[in-house]
């Protein structure tokens, strides 16, 4: 029974590492989460609907009121506005200050 040599170091595959991966990867820009496409779009000075935010997410309603809820346990300050209609709108408070002011 013939044994078979173990690679030398020199000899063994390198992985490639982060630094030489291919030019077209290091190109691609930053993926957009949902969750911060929905931070982006409560920190409108009008804040959005949840009905706005069910439509650009694709979340349904139940998820969109946890993620608000994670948010405001993350430290952000969610305020809901109520509108006339019943409609609620939310936004991160603060966002938009100093707007329109001068």
């Amino acid at each position: 029974m013939i044994k078979a040599k173990p690679k030398s170091p020199a000899t063994a595959t390198v992985p490639k590492t982060r630094d030489q991966a291919t030019p077209k990867a290091r190109l691609k820009p930053p993926r957009q989460t949902k969750a911060a496409l929905l931070r982006e779009l409560l920190a409108r000075p009008v804040g959005a609907s949840l009905d706005d935010l069910c439509r650009t997410t694709g979340w349904q309603r139940h998820t969109l009121r946890a993620a608000l809820s994670g948010l405001r346990k993350a430290g952000h300050a969610v305020e809901r506005l109520e509108e006339e209609g019943g409609c609620s709108r939310y936004r991160i408070a603060g966002a938009g200050a100093g707007e329109g002011e001068q």
